[in-house]
C-alpha cells in the first residue's frame, strides 16, 4: 500500500494534486484510494474531490481534541515521545468509524481534525494523531493513501511523514516555493524518505526558470503540471476537479513511478 504525502507552500496546488492523483488512481481501477486531509484549516478538498466530507473528523470519533491532547500529554510525561496511542493496533480502511470517512466509488475522504473555535489552542494533537494514523493504517497492496498537508513544513517537525512511503513537494512559480523545496528536501532526507518535486501552474518560461533554480540546489523535477485554465476556474468557483486530457498521461507516469518504487 503506497502512502504518499503531498506538501508545498500555501496556494501551490497541493489539494489539486491530491485530487488529480486520487481520480487518476480510480481511473486505473485501484481497489480503494483513501485521501487523508491532515490540514486543520483546509475547507475545500471535499468539493474538489466531489465527496461530501464525513460527519465527524477522526479526532472527534476518538473523543475530540481534549481527549487526544490528554493522551499526548500522558505520552510525553511517561515516555518523552509524542505517540498519541489512540489506536490499539494496526487497522484497515474498514475499521475506520463509518461516520469519519466518506466514500464515492473507490475514493474515500477522511479528515484528521479541524480548527472549530477561536482560542482553542494549538494544533499539535492533530499532528500527533495524523502521525499515528499513518503509522497504523494497513490494507491491501492495490490500495493507496494520499495525504494532504497544511502549508509549509510544520508536518515534518511533527513527524507526520514517519508513516508514509514517499513525499511529493508541489512547487509553483515563486521564489518562496523554491526555498521551501530546499528545506523540505533536507528534512525528508533526515527522515530517510524519498522526495520528489512536482512543478505546478507553469508555462514554458517559468518551467525552465524553476528547473534551473532547483537544479542549483541539487533538486531534480519529477513531473510538470502546466497551468490549466479549466482547473483554475473550477477552483475559483468551487466545482469538482476533472482530469484534463493533457494531464492524464503525466498523472499515469507519476502514479507508475510511485507504484514501482513502492514495490522495491
Amino acid at each position: 500500500m503506497p502512502k504518499v504525502l503531498i506538501c508545498g507552500r500555501g496556494g501551490s496546488g497541493k489539494s489539486t494534486l491530491v485530487t488529480m492523483l486520487a481520480k487518476g488512481l480510480a481511473e486505473q481501477g485501484r481497489d480503494k484510494v483513501l485521501v487523508i486531509d491532515s490540514d486543520e484549516s483546509n475547507l475545500g478538498l471535499g468539493k474538489m474531490l466531489d465527496i461530501q466530507p464525513p460527519a465527524r473528523t477522526v479526532m472527534d470519533s476518538l473523543g475530540g481534541k481534549e481527549a487526544v491532547g490528554k493522551s499526548l500529554m500522558a505520552a510525553l510525561r511517561s515516555e518523552g515521545t509524542e505517540e498519541v496511542k489512540m489506536f490499539s493496533g494496526d487497522f484497515t480502511f474498514g475499521d475506520i468509524a463509518a461516520d469519519s470517512v466518506s466514500w464515492s466509488g473507490t475514493v474515500g475522504l477522511a479528515q484528521i481534525g479541524k480548527v472549530e473555535h477561536a482560542h482553542e489552542g494549538c494544533a499539535c494533537p492533530m499532528g500527533a494523531l495524523a502521525r499515528e494514523f499513518l503509522n497504523k493504517v494497513r490494507d491491501k497492496k492495490k490500495e493507496w493513501v494520499i495525504v494532504d498537508t497544511e502549508a509549509g513544513v510544520e508536518h515534518f517537525g511533527r513527524g507526520v511523514l514517519e508513516g508514509v512511503d514517499t513525499v511529493l513537494m508541489v512547487v509553483d512559480p515563486s521564489y518562496e516555493a523554491v526555498l521551501l523545496a530546499e528545506k523540505a528536501a533536507k528534512l525528508a532526507k533526515e527522515a530517510e524518505k524519498p522526495f520528489s518535486v512536482i512543478l505546478n501552474k507553469v508555462n514554458a518560461d517559468t518551467e525552465a526558470q524553476l528547473k534551473e533554480m532547483l537544479k542549483e540546489k541539487g533538486i531534480e523535477v519529477t513531473a510538470v503540471l502546466p497551468f490549466s485554465a479549466q482547473i483554475s476556474r473550477a477552483n475559483l468557483v468551487g466545482e469538482p476537479l476533472q482530469i484534463t486530457e493533457s494531464l492524464r498521461q503525466i498523472l499515469n507516469e507519476l502514479i507508475g513511478g510511485i507504484a514501482n518504487a513502492n514495490v522495491h
